[in-house]
Formats: structure tokens, C-alpha cells, sequence
């Protein structure tokens, strides 16, 4: 067992996609919650249908403003139409607080601020898929 890893929340069988096309917070994100959730990296919302059609739906999507910017808000209804229950926490920074706040508009379910820490990471992933206690909400100032 890994430090600081809650062995209730290690098997819980729940997924995480996390749609990013940096490729560095994509494995940033990834590593903070492998060891407590099942995540799988994706550059591009079109990977993600693919994925959750042909193999196990996600439970949570940690979906980049940065893509909310350029597809607009109408990708978090295609997302919650493609996987039914479908949650979702827009990763943004100060820059890409305005497509963030849209995301949250068209029914995102919370948003996760840069710079991005292992423990935030975890508490609002664990907030959203109903396992713990933080505020879904998180803006930068």
C-alpha cells in the first residue's frame, strides 16, 4: 500500500477520463489518482466516445477548458448525452476561467483550478463520485 492512499477508495471500480490536450497535465492529472481510481488519458473528446462505446463507460470526466474554448459549451451536453450519469470537473487556469465558468452554465458539475495538487485533485474527484467532502467549485483570484 502507498501513503496517503484511502484502501476504500483504491478498489472502487469507478473511471476517470480525463480529456486534455496538454500532454503534461493529462499525465499530471492521471498520476495523482492512479493509485485511488481507475483513470484513463485522452487527448480529444473523440477518443473518449470511442473508449467508453467500446469498452467501460466513465463515471467522471475531467474535461480542459482549454476545449471548452474551442468546441464551445455544447461539448459538456455531448458528453453527459454520450455516457447517461455522466459527471464532469473543468480543469482550467486563470486564463481559461471565462470557458469555465460556460462549462459550469451548460451543467458541469464542478472545476478544478490550477496549479493543481495532488490532495485538491483527489478531494474534488472524491467529492463528485460521492466518496468525500470538497467544494466542487474552486476559481482562481
Amino acid at each position: 500500500m502507498q501513503i496517503g492512499v484511502d484502501t476504500a477508495h483504491a478498489v472502487d471500480q469507478r473511471r476517470v477520463f480525463i480529456i486534455e490536450p496538454d500532454e503534461i497535465t493529462r499525465a499530471a492529472l492521471q498520476f495523482m489518482l492512479q493509485d485511488e481510481i481507475e483513470a484513463h488519458e485522452m487527448a480529444v473528446p473523440e477518443a473518449a466516445y470511442e473508449t467508453g462505446q467500446n469498452w467501460r463507460k466513465p463515471d467522471l470526466v475531467l474535461l480542459s477548458a482549454d476545449l471548452v474554448a474551442e468546441r464551445g459549451p455544447g461539448l459538456i451536453g455531448e458528453l453527459t448525452s454520450a455516457f447517461p450519469g455522466l459527471r464532469v470537473l473543468v480543469v482550467h487556469d486563470k486564463q481559461s476561467e471565462a470557458p469555465a465558468l460556460a462549462a459550469l452554465q451548460a451543467g458541469a458539475h464542478g472545476a478544478l483550478a490550477k496549479p493543481l495538487t495532488i490532495e485538491t485533485v483527489r478531494q474534488k474527484v472524491d467529492t463528485v463520485l460521492g466518496r468525500g467532502g470538497a467544494p466542487l467549485i474552486q476559481l482562481s483570484l
